[in-house]
């Protein structure tokens, strides 16, 4: 071939190298994202949302940096119906996870020993296999895929590899830190560190990582803590900090008041969750400082939010989420509500706030929005792209439903909900009743209007139901064996003898000479940073 025949030839293999290369730089400029997703933290758990207690600089940072919607929500009350909507933009009832995995239903809730008025209906023990998933969309994006930290979606067969991450540090079907938050842990899907490693940094550290090795294309990493879930724990000197503020704040002489089946804490001062929050917020530091450190910040977008509520009752009776009401479990704002925070560097959105109701069902068609893939609305039915919102627009006002027929562990009753506008109604199985609340004028949930609007009420009420029953929902059943004597002598227990006992442990936690007798729970063996 000569070499007047062989330039076409060149010309071609150069034009297709280019067009290589183009594909390959365009790749590269896909924004990355990080997800960082908080277990069991509540809306004023923040210093940026308002809390005097806990200290969270580097989570501000997000919210500071991003855009802070004031009217965010988790799409459950409680972690795996939340969690199963995060990754399948479609609400609770229609995933059929509608309880944490591994709860209790039909008659053996009877074993829980509450002797309540209802069976709980069937909960689904794993995501389903056939949805296309968020990290699935991001993977067929063209993004490399990380989960680290918890899962409980499912154990063997819908573990995260199961449904779109190519790496799974510490997924698995245990809902809280098995072994708890200090190394040696008692997780299979991720190997122990040194006696005394931080399970919190540890997970930032693995994420780091694997930010680390992929810079160099588009990624999806999925930091998802065992923090702030039960059992909380915390070293000495993280303790001794937040001892100290409770106490130059003025410890206040009882914490706890009667909610309708367990006890619900008023105050913030619990010095061992005040440590357990700040260590999360210096891991959040640890994956920023790495995006920073590799000139990533400015091409990533950043997502910080919680599965369901701050525990305020139930669990270990961490926090408080007033003047929210309730907490983890409740179908009240402060078990719903939750820090909702979307850092988009390219978008001139840093500071502002939006007070749209959004929720968990959101992220899955924003994120695909914002790295410029097309949505999937067969996929994320329930969820709507919040890209206007960060652009400075609006979007159309539409229903937010949560469906919790069970009672859980945390004093919540079995409930339905909608939320329209400033309105939220609340439907009780029990008993049927409704409640009404204008979000607006009464953000702490003390003045039932449902009377004074009752033809609203009814409108909300059909629309409600109207969705459940067209997605299949599942409904409580009463209970055939339920005696309200029993009900009564449990809840008098729970008043005379369990209230008293928290109060104590609360002021236990408060005593100078406070201390676990464990070594604070393994962390003072080794490192812990």
């Amino acid at each position: 071939m000569t070499l007047k025949n062989m330039l076409p030839l060149f010309a071609a293999l150069l034009m297709v190298s280019c067009q290589q290369e183009q594909a390959e730089q365009a790749e590269k400029q896909k924004p990355n994202i990080l997800f960082i997703l908080a277990d069991d933290l509540g809306y004023h758990d923040l210093s940026c949302m308002g809390s005097d207690y806990y200290e969270t600089p580097n989570i501000d940072r997000i919210a500071n940096e991003g855009m802070i919607f004031t009217n965010g929500y988790a799409a459950c009350q409680v972690c795996s119906p939340s969690r199963a909507s995060l990754m399948s933009g479609k609400f609770p009832a229609r995933h059929g996870i509608t309880d944490w995995i591994g709860a209790k239903t039909g008659e053996d809730w009877r074993a829980a020993g509450r002797f309540n008025k209802l069976l709980p209906p069937e909960n689904k023990d794993h995501l389903d296999l056939d949805y296309t998933t968020l990290p699935e969309a991001m993977k067929a994006a063209g993004y490399a895929t990380f989960f680290a930290g918890k899962w409980h979606l499912g154990g063997e067969g819908s573990l995260p590899e199961d449904h779109g991450f190519d790496i799974n540090k510490g997924g698995w079907d245990k809902g809280s830190p098995m072994g708890g938050f200090y190394a040696p842990w008692d997780n299979p899907y991720l190997e122990n560190g040194p006696d005394g490693e931080s399970l919190t940094m540890r997970l930032a550290r693995e994420t780091a990582n694997f930010i680390r090795q992929e810079q160099d294309k588009p990624f999806f990493a999925f930091l998802s803590f065992y923090a702030v879930h039960a059992p909380i724990q915390t070293t000495k000197e993280k303790w001794s900090k937040y001892r100290d503020k409770a106490e130059a704040s003025g410890i206040a002489e009882t914490g706890f008041e009667m909610g309708h089946f367990l006890p619900i804490r008023q105050v913030q001062d619990n010095p061992v969750y005040g440590g357990l929050v700040e260590t999360m917020d210096d891991a959040v530091g640890h994956v920023l400082q790495t995006l920073d450190e590799l000139g990533l910040d400015e091409n990533t977008i950043v997502v910080f939010t919680s599965d369901n509520g701050g525990v305020s009752a139930g669990d270990a009776f961490a926090t408080s989420n007033l003047p929210l009401r309730g907490g983890k479990g409740y179908q009240f704002e402060g078990g719903i509500r939750e820090p909702y925070f979307i850092k988009t560097p390219f978008l001139d959105n840093a500071g502002k706030t939006s007070d749209a109701p959004v929720t968990g069902t959101d992220f899955y068609p924003t994120l695909l929005e914002l790295i410029g893939e097309e949505l999937k609305p067969e996929e994320h039915p329930d969820g709507v792209s919040l890209l206007p919102l960060l652009s400075g627009g609006t979007i159309e006002e539409r229903p937010l439903i949560w469906h919790y027929p069970h009672y859980g562990n945390q004093g919540g009753e079995p409930s339905s909900i909608i939320r329209l506008g400033e309105w939220k109604l609340i439907h009780y199985y029990e008993d049927g009743r409704e409640e009404l609340y204008n979000l607006d004028q009464d953000m702490e949930e003390n003045h039932d209007v449902a009377a004074e609007n009752s033809e609203l009420a009814g409108r909300l009420s059909e629309q409600l139901f109207a969705y459940l029953d067209e997605v299949g929902a599942l409904y409580p059943e009463k209970d055939p064996m339920y005696d309200p004597a029993k009900e009564q002598e449990y809840l008098k227990r729970v008043r005379n003898v369990r209230m008293p006992a928290l109060e104590k442990q609360r002021m236990e936690f408060l005593s100078k000479d406070f201390d676990p007798s464990n070594q604070w729970w393994g962390s003072d063996v080794g490192t812990n940073d």
